[in-house]
């Protein structure tokens, strides 16, 4: 079989069994219909509706979701970039102060740090997990560090225990981003319990999702309060609901905005979160299947490092490390990714660029910031980030989804990267695609 790149008119030759039918992203059932209807059916598809005589699915799933990360409380929001933005302004960060950033994540961690006025200290990564390093942050705490901004990402999460132990020496909170790593485990504990917030993406490529969404947990009372009238303009949830009045009461000690999840996706996240752990031990058996697949063949194909403390993996994204120079002469990691994503049928993505060279992080385009006296601060390029830009260069990323496919699909991604490396050549007709973005 021969899978064909329209633009190059070249051919990749391929098993007849090596295409897969990928399983459907997002998941649903009969029971997420039966709540979605529910709710169309309803007099109320927000919170900031009256109330209905019934309590509100979202509610139920911030309950539901709460006990499931091990914390006191959480409040749902519209994104992952809203419970990055309100979990920082609970902590009081704002003008003036810095806070420090993975050098290689998504954007929204360095463009929710502008959006409250402070500044993204840019922090490099620990090569083997893609994480920010401990000892690279410790190096950039000053007197204006505010909170260390950790992401568990792809499939791996950041050494806890090192950031405990900076947090605690220098008096500064940890916003824990686990937009990532739903269900994720550190010596058997959830994270985002961890720090002093966890914050949550429910977009759509995440293992938890409703299309767009996002949550924060804590198990801190006061911080909890605040940031549940931050994510609805100063309201809160009155505790003594009339039917057919307005359960939002104004409270108004926070200067708020309406981050406030609808209750559609509230009722899709209640009724998917029973499947998440299911669906995590599917990926990781699939993501352990691939690995005992390219065994004894490290300079080809490699993973990224498992911390034995990381107790369990969840798969946003499956990385693999690539031999480029051996195994694919002459090519780039973006036209791998290409090549691969036209043999398999799904987006195969390199790494985010590093921050300070992520198109999407323009930080002095914002008119707020260009009036700002400290503005020459947010230059991306003023810090230097090698593992991160290294790491860039040799790693892709698979998305969630193919790891529900279970050992077949570990085969045909193992297949097809074989079959690209038997014919390197045609693998440099995708160099000038357009770039994909990554998931």
């Amino acid at each position: 079989m021969s899978i064909q790149n329209e633009a190059s008119n070249h051919t990749v030759d391929m098993p007849a069994d090596a295409m897969p039918t990928w399983p459907k992203w997002p998941s649903h059932d009969s029971g997420t219909l039966k709540l979605v209807t529910e709710v169309l059916e309803s007099t109320r598809w927000t919170i900031s509706g009256a109330y209905d005589g019934k309590e509100t699915y979202e509610r139920r799933f911030a309950r539901a979701f709460a006990a499931y990360c091990g914390t006191r409380y959480c409040t749902p929001v519209t994104s992952g970039t809203s419970a990055l933005t309100i979990s920082l302004l609970a902590l009081g960060v704002g003008a003036g102060d810095e806070v420090l950033v993975p050098g290689l994540t998504w954007v929204a961690c360095a463009s929710a740090t502008c959006s409250v006025g402070a500044v993204p200290v840019l922090v490099d990564i620990e090569p083997t997990s893609l994480s920010m390093s401990p000892q690279a942050a410790q190096a950039q705490i000053t007197p204006r560090t505010k909170a260390i901004l950790l992401v568990h990402p792809y499939c791996r999460t950041v050494d806890i225990d090192a950031f405990l132990v900076i947090s605690k020496r220098y008096g500064i909170p940890l916003i824990e981003d686990c937009s990532q790593a739903h269900g994720a485990m550190w010596r058997g504990r959830k994270v985002g319990s961890f720090g002093a917030v966890g914050c949550f993406s429910m977009q759509q490529a995440k293992v938890l999702t409703s299309g767009e969404g996002g949550a924060v947990v804590t198990s801190d009372p006061v911080l909890a309060e605040k940031l549940e009238q931050l994510r609805a303009d100063g309201r809160l949830f009155s505790g003594t609901p009339v039917e057919s009045r307005l359960e939002l009461m104004e409270r108004g000690e926070v200067q708020g905005q309406n981050f406030c999840l609808t209750e559609f996706q509230s009722a899709i996240l209640l009724d998917r979160l029973p499947h998440l752990d299911q669906q995590n031990t599917q990926r990781e058996v699939c993501a352990e299947t691939l690995q005992s697949l390219f065994e004894e063949e490290e300079d080809f194909i490699t993973f990224l490092h498992r911390d034995p403390r990381n107790t369990r993996c969840t798969y946003y994204n499956l990385v693999m490390k690539v031999g480029l120079e051996k195994y694919f002469p002459g090519c780039t990691i973006d036209a791998l990714a290409r090549a691969l994503t036209e043999v398999l049928g799904v987006q195969v993505s390199p790494l985010y660029q590093p921050m300070n060279k992520f198109t999407l992080y323009n930080p002095l385009s914002s008119p707020r910031i260009k009036n700002f006296s400290n503005r020459f601060d947010f230059e991306p390029t003023l810090y230097s980030l090698p593992e991160a830009e290294l790491a860039r260069l040799n790693h892709l990323t698979l998305p969630n989804w193919v790891l529900l496919g279970g050992a077949h699909a570990a085969q045909c991604i193992a297949t097809a990267v074989r079959a690209l490396a038997a014919q390197p050549h045609k693998v440099l007709a995708f160099r000038q695609a357009p770039t994909h973005e990554a998931f």
